[in-house]
């Protein structure tokens, strides 16, 4: 199955970036799936490096270098939310990278399903 997942909540406060990640994950572990992800909104946030959360806490960097690992260029963060943010591409997470409105519009004509948290 070709899975298209298009995150909009806030990293941490909320649950659906988390949530939806951890959807993602589940399915990009199986073989016959491939999955991608697109960050738009809050969500872009979720792609920084260098995260550092309280201990027992969850992390968003593990669970998204989880997918990353699944295969490249499966990530994929909105540039006009990260501009928006003051986030620079140095700043991503290693395997992600900053994408365009196009690139999702591409991924969406590829989806066979499309989840939107």
């Amino acid at each position: 199955m070709k899975a298209l997942f298009i995150l909009n909540g806030a990293p941490y406060g909320e649950e659906r970036t988390y949530n939806g990640l951890r959807l993602a994950g589940a399915l990009a572990r199986k073989p016959e799936n491939e999955v991608r992800v697109f960050l738009l909104g809050d969500a872009a946030i979720a792609a920084k490096n260098g995260q550092q959360v309280p201990t027992g806490f969850y992390n968003l960097q593990i669970m998204i270098n989880k997918i990353v690992r699944a295969g490249p260029g499966r990530l994929s963060v909105c540039g006009t939310c990260m501009d928006a943010r003051g986030m620079a591409e140095a700043e991503l997470l290693p395997g992600t990278h900053r994408g365009t409105l196009e690139e999702l519009a591409d991924w969406t004509e590829w989806a066979e399903k499309i989840l939107v948290f």
